[in-house]
């Protein structure tokens, strides 16, 4: 990958609800055309200098004006830049030329990706490709899947450290979150449910664990998807509704870091509602729960500044080895997962990628297995999060 470039990240969607606060972080944390250089790409320069104003950036930010609807217009983009940071979804609607035009041409890309069936589907496609040209290609850098990638890696590096040896079952548990969804992660949803629909091949995808890691395919995973009492937690779970795409980047990221967790590794993620007859009932009203298929909230749209200011997330993870031991560690964020913290942890595995050029070679990647440890220690710096231990 050449470093010759005219920037070092463009932020591409920068007009749209997540873009925007993605350069509002960029600017407070690094300012215009210093270390970092970095611009606003979008459709429209009316458009661009609105936000840039709204949102207090410098006038002498650049723009650079590309549209998913014009191929040529991309690849000038992909061409400026070392990195791509990309808030435009969905991603199975406006992201494929992107990637691959990263992947040709050799420039890192970041997105905010929670599609598996259109991952599979990249991977297949351009994976040998960005091997070839040097391109780091990283999806799903946002709380999906950050939090629970990095959360899994870092208590498996720790039990590597202590026991000699991976844990061999982790149980990701949301222990508190308070967020809301934006309207372009539920149009994601909605057009992945569309497609399910009229492609059964897709299910598979969506349903399967191992869909994201290739030929290989593991131990029987505990489906997530009805309530459970976890007796060593002493709490109800519930299923959590980043499941689907958080267990697959993890078991992803297994394969890529050489199997460092062990081939017989099983993970799942719920959600605690707690003991006793509160928690069970709370658990099955979370399981019933169809909020998200109904809730009329339309891409562009998002929680107000005081619910991103205001929310926050704390994550779980419990894990044990084939001897008996166990460890646990915990991930918190000190905004709304889905806006406040996504909009931090984004701009920091770009940042991280183009401050680490030897990371990781080309090819697609995951956020643990392209940064890892890198990436812990620049959110934990600069991002709000908190990595710890807590057995």
């Amino acid at each position: 990958m050449s470093t010759n470039k005219k920037f070092g990240v463009v932020v591409y969607g920068a007009t749209g609800y997540t873009g925007r606060l993605v350069c509002e972080y960029l600017n407070n944390q690094y300012g215009v055309n210093g270390e970092i250089k970095w611009a606003m790409a979008g459709r429209s320069q009316e458009k661009l200098v609105q936000v840039r104003d709204e949102m207090g950036i410098p006038n002498d930010v650049p723009f650079v004006i590309a549209d998913a609807g014009n191929p040529e217009s991309v690849k000038e983009m992909v061409e400026s830049t070392q990195v791509v940071l990309t808030t435009v979804g969905p991603y199975q609607k406006y992201g494929s030329d992107l990637v691959r035009a990263c992947s040709e041409i050799g420039t890192d890309y970041v997105d905010l990706c929670g599609e598996p069936a259109w991952m599979h589907e990249m991977i297949a496609a351009h994976a040998e490709t960005a091997k070839a040209s040097g391109a780091r290609i990283v999806f799903s850098c946002g709380f999906d899947s950050i939090p629970f990638d990095l959360g899994v890696h870092f208590l498996q590096n720790a039990a590597i450290e202590k026991f000699a040896q991976p844990l061999s079952r982790i149980k990701g548990r949301v222990r508190a979150m308070k967020g809301t969804f934006s309207g372009g992660t539920l149009e994601s949803f909605r057009l992945t449910m569309k497609a399910a629909a009229k492609n059964p091949e897709l299910i598979k995808v969506l349903t399967n664990p191992f869909s994201l890691t290739g030929s290989f395919t593991g131990p029987k995973q505990p489906s997530g998807m009805a309530p459970i009492f976890d007796e060593d937690l002493n709490s109800w779970s519930a299923p959590f509704v980043m499941a689907t795409i958080n267990t697959k980047n993890i078991h992803r990221s297994n394969l890529l870091l050489a199997h460092q967790y062990g081939e017989d590794f099983v993970y799942d993620e719920m959600m605690l509602t707690g003991p006793g007859d509160k928690g069970e009932a709370m658990a099955k009203m979370v399981a019933e729960d169809k909020s998200m298929e109904n809730d009329p909230m339309q891409p562009g749209e998002g929680p107000s500044k005081e619910s991103r200011e205001t929310g926050f997330y704390d994550v779980l993870f419990a894990g044990s080895n084939n001897n008996g031991n166990t460890l646990m560690a915990s991930v918190q964020g000190d905004k709304d997962p889905g806006y406040g913290s996504t909009c931090k942890m984004i701009s920091e595995s770009a940042i991280c990628l183009l401050k680490n050029l030897d990371a990781a070679g080309g090819g697609i990647w995951t956020p643990a297995s392209a940064m890892g440890s890198l990436l812990i220690e620049r959110l934990q710096e600069n991002a709000g999060l908190t990595f710890q231990l807590e057995s």
